[in-house]
């Protein structure tokens, strides 16, 4: 859990935080890593659906590190989201970043 903020994933942290906030990719955008650090990407595709005003648009933000809209106004159409999360999963001993679509 605390891999990110260890000395071994600080620099995979540090390409998808600026200034202590999580940066924006766009759909054909990616983090920049030295040759070094590069690792496999997955990638999922994750769609928002649900009644209007019950927070989508919220959990979206808050899970991409921007502030969550103050006043409710109903999402016109899909609005697509980018974002990257590394990890390292328990049984291996790669970091994986993982490309996330969300689609609310």
């Amino acid at each position: 859990p605390g891999w990110l903020l260890s000395p071994a994933g600080r620099p995979y942290l540090d390409s998808i935080v600026h200034k202590n906030q999580r940066r924006v990719f766009g759909l054909l955008e990616r983090p920049a890593l030295p040759p070094a650090l590069a690792v496999p990407t997955a990638t999922y595709k994750l769609f928002l659906a649900g009644r209007s005003g019950v927070g989508k648009t919220a959990l979206v933000a808050w899970l991409g590190g921007t502030p969550a809209p103050a006043a409710h106004h109903e999402t016109l159409g899909i609005e697509a989201t980018t974002l990257f999360w590394p990890a390292k999963p328990r049984g291996s001993g790669r970091p994986v970043l993982f490309q996330l679509h969300l689609w609310d």
